[in-house]
């Protein structure tokens, strides 16, 4: 038997008002079908206002109870969305001006402090140390975290969180900054049994803190800063689970990510619930109310978005401090972003190979379900990669020809591997940064790229190294695979466009036409779209310039002599559903590079998620990358 639906009344369809923020003093109401009782009341609210545009009455929000008391006269023909509680609450608290006594921070920290920066500590100070500073890539969220830590000095001691690549920057910055920390007080854990009972300031791993929570509460630190906050995206893990227990247990928390929400906005949950685990109540209201979030029959699916206008005045409002680097650093050289067109020849392989990487890209584009076609991408990207390498080795040879210092990004072992052989038949130098160098040699390289001239090209990975390192001496940036999340690109490309960069930065994404590269593409737009929408992302690939690969001879007496290992059952393993593929040990260790992250934290249907329920999300919290 069908059930009815509560939307429905014997006398025809019951129609919804939904009321929403659209800035800090006004609200619209956005009527789901044409109902003249509400317009008739619309109009006798003085701060009425109607946009042609939208179809939707905005209003001051001085006249809400108002308006919602005259819209409960038609409950019995209209359901009201009412703006949530704490969204009021959240906005009618004054704003007090923050006076910083600077005779709490060190000389050395609060001299090297810029304009902006202060304004981030002033923030901090707002919410009382606890926040979340999500400015752009290279703008000095490590300074603003430790002054505003410093201010708080009396509540030590502090615990650092982060990446294993960035324990060198934090004990740098500290010894530098905090000289009155003596170093014998700062301690880097490298072992749940390491005695921390002396330690002020203790520095670990995301994945130690996982491993040594019982220690870390005994200690108490009342000060937490978690550095790459996004990585605590998923509440499934261990890692999201820890830094919760010891936010309640610290005073003051200070969050710090330049890409907080990749490209979700259920994403970003954990980390506010870390901030503040009574603001929103718990993830059932959060994403029923920005998530658009609904019981489907596999499960709870909060994958979509609303009310993202209103998310982003209470994430300003409340949580977090973000500035681009166009606002603050005006004398920052501009970024210019080209896509090169690839020469990619399909005819040069076999007849049977093309048909496969045709039909391959035919099938992810005509499957619906998300898990399957992400699964596919996956593949499609893989072989999409080995077909790519001859050209993108021909474009890297004419940047070589140029004599400019240059990063390349990459995604896949084969063809990182590619680009260095290519760079040592020229017998050139250059530096190479992936998931295997230790963050000793990633200082040491950082540094020869930097101050050395022969250094001339840095092949990067684009999970290992888009974030944490300073490469402001190149002056291109070239991603010779494009990755599925606009956030990452764009903290790759702020390896080098970013303070202290005096050239402009040129970007190029090298596309391959017929191949995984235009569905990417159409995908981090899509994505990119998404996160504007909330505030976190203004760049846009619109108007990106197109350009045609350059056909030149520097190629000629230079074997390229990559291999390229493209098996016809490679690929017609995944477009036969009958068949399951067995993975080797090797590619199964590729799927950590191979965007499985994204698949496991995603909150897709049950079923399907089913389908890689292996315990890789647990494996993955745990992993430095």
């Amino acid at each position: 038997m069908n059930k009815i639906s509560p939307q429905k009344t014997f006398y025809g369809q019951k129609q919804t008002a939904k009321c929403a923020l659209t800035s800090q003093d006004r609200f619209c109401v956005e009527l789901t079908g044409f109902s003249n009782e509400a317009l008739q009341i619309f109009k006798t609210i003085p701060s009425r206002s109607y946009d042609p545009k939208t179809r939707n009455w905005s209003f001051h929000i001085k006249d809400y109870e108002m308006l919602i008391s005259k819209l409960r006269t038609l409950q019995a023909k209209l359901n009201v969305e009412k703006i949530p509680g704490f969204v009021l609450n959240c906005i009618r608290v004054p704003q007090d001006e923050v006076i910083i006594d600077y005779t709490k921070l060190d000389p050395a920290l609060s001299s090297t402090l810029l304009p902006f920066q202060l304004e981030g500590l002033s923030f901090g100070i707002d919410k009382k140390g606890r926040c979340l500073i999500a400015d752009d890539m290279g703008l000095g969220k490590t300074f603003q975290a430790l002054a505003i830590a410093n201010y708080y000095k009396e509540d030590w001691p502090m615990l650092i969180v982060t990446t294993a690549s960035m324990k060198a920057v934090w004990e740098e910055t500290i010894r530098n900054y905090l000289p009155s920390v003596p170093n014998i007080q700062v301690q880097y854990m490298v072992s749940g049994r390491d005695y921390i009972g002396d330690s002020k300031i203790l520095i670990v791993s995301h994945d130690m803190m996982s491993r040594a929570l019982d220690g870390l509460l005994d200690r108490s630190f009342g000060v937490l800063i978690i550095d790459e906050s996004h990585v605590l995206k998923s509440f499934k893990t261990k890692c999201y689970r820890s830094a919760h227990h010891l936010a309640k247990k610290a005073r003051r928390v200070i969050l710090l990510s330049g890409t907080p929400a990749l490209s979700r906005p259920c994403e970003l949950f954990t980390q506010l619930n870390i901030i503040d685990d009574k603001f929103f109540g718990n993830f059932f209201d959060f994403s029923k109310r920005y998530c658009d979030a609904k019981q489907t029959i596999f499960g709870w699916d909060a994958s979509g978005k609303s009310n993202l206008k209103e998310l982003e005045i209470i994430l300003a409002k409340k949580f977090m401090i973000r500035r681009t680097k166009e606002d603050v650093l005006k004398a920052l050289p501009n970024k210019k972003q080209e896509i090169v067109t690839l020469d990619t020849k399909l005819e040069e392989f076999s007849e049977e190979d093309r048909e496969c990487l045709i039909a391959l890209g035919k099938k992810y584009n005509s499957h619906k379900r998300s898990a399957e076609r992400h699964a596919l991408l996956l593949t499609y990207f893989s072989e999409t990669a080995k077909i790519k390498i001859p050209s993108v080795c021909s474009h890297i040879l004419q940047m070589l020809e140029k004599k400019v210092k240059f990063l390349v990004f990459a995604h896949h072992q084969v063809m990182l591997n590619a680009i260095e052989d290519i760079v040592k038949k020229k017998n050139l130098k250059y530096i190479r940064i992936d998931g295997s160098t230790t963050s000793d040699q990633r200082k040491y390289f950082i540094s020869k790229f930097q101050l050395d001239d022969s250094y001339l090209c840095a092949i990067l990975s684009i999970t290992a190294a888009n974030a944490g390192i300073t490469l402001t001496a190149a002056k291109y940036v070239i991603f010779a695979e494009l990755h599925w999340n606009p956030s990452i690109i764009s903290q790759a490309e702020a390896r080098a466009h970013r303070i202290g960069q005096e050239d402009t930065v040129i970007v190029q994404y090298l596309i391959a036409q017929n191949t995984s590269d235009e569905s990417m593409w159409l995908l981090l737009q899509e994505k990119q779209e998404t996160l504007k929408q909330f505030g976190l992302c203004k760049e846009n690939f619109d108007n990106v310039e197109v350009k045609k690969q350059e056909n030149t001879a520097v190629t000629k007496g230079l074997e390229l002599n990559v291999s390229v290992a493209c098996s016809s059952m490679d690929i017609r393993s995944y477009l036969s559903p009958q068949k399951k593929r067995k993975h080797s040990e090797s590619e199964i260790e590729d799927m950590f590079n191979d965007g499985f992250d994204e698949i496991l934290c995603k909150h897709v249907a049950l079923q399907e998620e089913e389908l890689f329920n292996d315990g890789m999300d647990e494996i993955l919290c745990d992993i430095d990358f």
